[in-house]
């Protein structure tokens, strides 16, 4: 079950007995548990209804006396275990997920990994409850899941702009939700966010980042290319050499491929790449710069600055160095 369906039935009442929420995204996992805290029991019947457990100090048989207690005054509980990648003895819980309690609701948070599918425990619960995995959002979904995520807020968000947050935030999702709350407390609500009010607020500049970068070499533009460079040297924070070499990289394979699809249009270059169509377009003039021959070339390039950048072959060079040597090999 999709997460957003998970939370619709939650905030409408709709309870399972058991949620076994397990996976390496942290993010989803954590929304679904507070919207379980918000609404399975009124403020008035946490006090003695709502037990959270840590499952580095979680006991098995007072975990389970927890489980089959009767709420005090209330409907149901709410009991949580937290972390429960360190509990030891979440196998030995499927008695219980075999015949939970009808009046407790149970929350396993089983982050950072997925737990095992073959697991009795697991198919267990199953049975008598949700099981939701969490998986990462991949690096070519961020822009997308940026711009669903904005629009479900009542604001909406440019491409370029998605694009800037995936590439300067990489995939973390809670730290793009954290710095866009930030931004919709200044912003009006139904503002479109764009690439301005990402620099003024979030401190990532509009001008000289990775996406500015491969636009540059895409249009062999040299002295903007050495612009953005020595914009990095000068301020480390901004991003780190291993960054620009993997983003680059990803950039000259993109133009490989486009050399060999049987189709170079807009339309089908963007969903072959999986970009938006207004990158496809830059893509595909990029395209034309360099030929597969070239792109070879450079590709090699970046392999050998990238163990450079990691002292192989380098004893003395400072980032802002290799890197100007790396765009000036790039590009000539």
């Amino acid at each position: 079950m999709e997460h957003r369906l998970l939370i619709k039935n939650i905030r409408e009442k709709n309870f399972e007995k058991i949620y076994f929420l397990h996976g390496e995204e942290a993010y989803f996992i954590d929304e679904i548990e507070a919207a379980l805290c918000d609404h399975v029991l009124e403020e008035h019947e946490r006090d003695f209804n709502q037990t959270i457990v840590y499952g580095k100090d979680a006991e098995l048989l007072s975990l389970i006396s927890e489980l089959k207690g009767f709420p005090m005054m209330a409907e149901r509980r709410l009991i949580i275990l937290r972390e429960a990648q360190d509990f030891k003895q979440l196998d030995e819980l499927d008695s219980y997920f075999q015949q939970p309690s009808e009046s407790t609701v149970f929350v396993v948070c089983h982050k950072y990994k997925t737990f095992d599918a073959r697991k009795k425990s697991l198919k267990s619960a199953a049975k008598n409850g949700v099981i939701y995995r969490s998986d990462k959002v991949r690096d070519y979904q961020l822009p997308d899941w940026i711009q669903t995520y904005v629009k479900s807020t009542g604001y909406t968000i440019s491409g370029k702009a998605s694009m800037l947050l995936a590439e300067f935030l990489g995939n973390d999702l809670s730290r793009i939700v954290n710095e866009l709350k930030k931004l919709q407390i200044i912003l009006e609500k139904g503002t479109a966010i764009n690439e301005v009010h990402i620099e003024e607020n979030i401190g990532i500049s509009k001008d000289y980042n990775v996406f500015e970068l491969t636009n540059a070499l895409g249009a062999h533009d040299i002295p903007k290319a050495f612009k953005i460079v020595n914009y990095f040297d000068q301020n480390p924070k901004s991003t780190d050499i291993v960054v620009v070499i993997s983003m680059v990289f990803r950039f000259y394979t993109q133009l490989m491929r486009i050399h060999f699809l049987p189709n170079k249009s807009k339309e089908a270059v963007a969903g072959a790449l999986r970009v938006p169509p207004f990158a496809a377009t830059e893509l595909i003039n990029a395209a034309k710069v360099y030929n597969p021959k070239k792109i070879a070339a450079n590709i090699a390039i970046l392999h050998e600055y990238d163990l450079k950048s990691k002292g192989v072959g380098n004893s003395s060079y400072s980032q802002g160095e290799l890197m100007r040597e790396m765009i000036f090999r790039l590009m000539n």
